[in-house]
């Protein structure tokens, strides 16, 4: 049974071997290694104020991470609003793929964000094949604009 939970401080360890499988089984994929620097950024985010509006959840399965959803609910003075949220990370591991687990962490992220106060999600849609059936699937979504990523 998969299992949707709140990415905690608590977790930290099984999402460092979860980010570990993902490089086994896409060494193609991930070019970067989940180091201790890395561990001890994550928990630090959970006692920085500037991670308040992150939203995260994992799929759990026996005991162990299998996907992850990332979000950050976006604070603007534009409408004095906190009405969007921007989809940053979304992951399932390759060897549980198409079982839903992604639209299982979606339709929970969704929820979440809803109870927050926000109507809308926005993503940038990857470019592989995997990831564009994946964004077409979605329910109630529609795919418009284009990202554009600038370097500061």
């Amino acid at each position: 049974m998969i299992e949707i939970v709140e990415f905690t401080r608590d977790y930290v360890d099984k999402v460092i071997d979860y980010e570990k499988r993902l490089r086994q089984e896409e060494p193609d994929t991930y070019f970067w290694e989940p180091d201790d620097e890395y561990r001890e950024k994550i928990i630090a985010s959970f006692s920085d104020e500037r991670f308040v509006n992150a939203v995260s959840f994992l799929a759990i399965e026996k005991d162990a991470v299998i996907g992850r959803i990332d979000a950050s609910i976006v604070s603007s003075r534009n409408d004095g609003e906190c009405y969007a949220a921007y989809l940053d990370w979304i992951c399932v591991l390759k060897s549980k793929r198409h079982l839903k687990v992604a639209q299982m962490m979606l339709t929970k992220l969704r929820e979440e964000l809803k109870n927050r106060g926000t109507s809308m999600l926005i993503a940038l849609m990857a470019r592989n094949d995997e990831a564009q059936r994946f964004y077409r699937s979605v329910e109630n979504a529609e795919i418009h604009d284009e990202g554009i990523w600038m370097n500061i």
